[in-house]
């Protein structure tokens, strides 16, 4: 049974509802997490605290990509700590 136009709209509309609400949980979670790592107090400007934390999920995302490892019992490896990355050490990342 094909759904009419005025229940599509109806579906989208509590669908993009359901969006709002989890990306504010998600920018509350963020921002909690943040504050905790002292970045509320940092004078930054906010295009390169944006590139930061593009960096800083990049780095989280190839994490996830690598192939689990029979010497590492199997489990994937976690986010590299080097601390020479900007996001880690409290300096912007690549501009």
């Amino acid at each position: 049974m094909k759904k009419s136009s005025l229940q599509l709209r109806k579906d989208i509309a509590k669908l993009q509802e359901q969006l709002r609400q989890a990306e504010t949980r998600e920018a509350e979670r963020i921002g909690r997490i943040a504050l905790k790592a002292g970045l509320g107090e940092i004078e930054i400007d906010e295009g390169e605290l944006q590139t930061a934390f593009e960096a800083v999920a990049k780095r989280f995302r190839e994490s996830q990509r690598t192939p689990k490892s029979a010497a590492s019992g199997g489990e994937p490896k976690g986010p590299s700590t080097t601390a020479g990355s900007g996001a880690a050490s409290g300096q912007p990342a690549e501009a």
